[in-house]
């Protein structure tokens, strides 16, 4: 099964020329996408996405940079370590991040009752991958989730930093809420549905960095099996392949970005909100043939070793209350996702991953 590729820019140019209006105004032709972006969420748990603000030249630019951080010394980087901060901003180090699939008893009971031929790998410890945290957005002045507001850390020497992660996560973030809009259409609800709870969220901006020279062998697992505890979680596209994901029907496929495409992932919190219409999508990345193929172009053309992945977490406002929507409060599924607060939620699930104030999980 391949992911379909959405171009998102016929619904942007209609939304923009009418920005009040409800899918009820949609022609039959955006219905149909809109359809289609929910149907393909609620069957992969992933889509693939084409947007006109977002260019490869954009991911290309933000790739760029985030390899010149990783490629930086050790040293350097922890200089930008916050673990007081329980690695809510700056750098995450290999070695921290433990994939759920070793400390989750639920979750590796349901691994058991996978088939051989769709099961995922298996970690050997913690992640041998970096991260570093970025928040993007406005965060309310008001809340029952107290955040840390200390500052954001920004390496030296890297005078562009700030304007680059900023605008990457701005686009990224505008694409995530033009699909939200599309799949709460094609779910039969108001089009801000998700987006209205979206508003102020904790968005993070989490780039990992994995160094292919020193982990750069067949079935080393640079994440474990896992799903994201967010509400969606987009993606530029990476140098270096190695993600693979499990379909609603069990089947594990290994996912291609093309050139120019972002890749969106549903997390926990939609399947809160659609009473299990959409399953946050289980997800791990591995280093599979392809991407040794990938290594061995790259050291021939001299470039990075690194791989980069741009990745940024949209959340539900921490405030606002996940609960199944609309009609969705009336599936029999219903029951399994009792309301609370979207920041109570995070809380439960990162207690689980012993990363408390880590907003993302990928």
């Amino acid at each position: 099964m391949q992911i379909p590729v959405i171009d998102l820019a016929p619904y942007l140019e209609f939304s923009g020329k009418l920005p009040g209006r409800d899918g009820e105004d949609f022609d039959s032709k955006l219905k149909n996408l809109c359809s289609e972006v929910s149907r393909t969420l609620r069957e992969t748990g992933a889509l693939l996405v084409k947007d006109p603000r977002c260019t490869a030249e954009d991911n290309d630019r933000f790739l760029d940079m985030m390899e010149k951080y990783f490629e930086m010394p050790d040293d350097f980087k922890r200089r930008q370590e916050r673990p007081h901060l329980h690695y809510q901003v700056g750098v995450t180090p290999e070695g921290v991040e433990v994939p759920r699939s070793l400390v989750d008893a639920e979750m590796q009971e349901k691994l058991r009752a996978i088939p051989i031929e769709f099961q995922p790998s298996t970690p050997s410890g913690p992640d041998p991958k970096w991260r570093y945290m970025w928040r993007v957005g406005p965060r309310p002045s008001d809340t029952r989730f107290k955040e840390l507001n200390s500052e954001p850390v920004i390496p030296e020497g890297f005078p562009e930093w700030q304007e680059t992660m900023d605008s990457w996560g701005y686009k990224m973030i505008s694409a995530i809420e033009a699909v939200a809009e599309m799949a709460a259409v094609g779910f039969g609800l108001q089009k801000d549905a998700f987006t209205s709870i979206m508003k102020q969220g904790p968005h993070l901006l989490a780039p990992t960095g994995s160094d292919l020279r020193r982990h750069g062998k067949i079935g080393t697992v640079f994440a474990g099996y896992h799903y994201d505890l967010n509400f969606l979680t987009i993606h530029g596209r990476s140098r270096f392949p190695g993600l693979n994901i499990w379909l609603r029907n069990g089947q594990k496929m290994e996912v291609k970005v093309p050139v120019g495409c972002l890749l969106i992932q549903t997390g926990k919190q939609i399947e809160w909100l659609t009473a299990g219409e959409c399953i946050a999508g289980m997800h791990e990345v591995v280093v599979t043939d392809r991407t040794i193929d990938a290594i061995k172009l790259a050291s021939e053309q001299n470039r990075s070793l690194w791989r980069v992945s741009s990745t940024l977490f949209a959340h539900i406002a921490s405030d606002a209350v996940l609960k199944p929507l609309s009609h969705f409060a009336d599936s029999p599924l219903a029951s399994k996702y009792p309301p609370m607060c979207a920041g109570e939620f995070v809380e439960q699930e990162l207690a689980v991953i012993n990363l408390k104030g880590n907003k993302g999980d990928a």
